[in-house]
């Protein structure tokens, strides 16, 4: 399985880190975001990874998945 959301395709990224030095800013590196992924259980039995904003979406029923 790979770190990303099975309903809505979120994935990591690459944030740019910055420090402000002297009045310039200084590039420190960048930093891998992750998403929040969470197992779900389906009313068909089947159990996936989703982000928190998918999962609370599925609780209140506002998406239909087809998977």
């Amino acid at each position: 399985m790979a770190k990303q959301c099975e309903i809505c395709g979120k994935k990591s990224k690459i944030a740019f880190k910055r420090k402000k030095l002297r009045g310039k800013y200084n590039p420190t590196g960048k930093k891998i975001q992750k998403p929040n992924l969470q197992p779900v259980k389906l009313p068909s039995g089947k159990k996936i990874l989703a982000c928190t904003k998918c999962r609370k979406l599925l609780l209140k029923e506002k998406i239909k998945i087809g998977v």
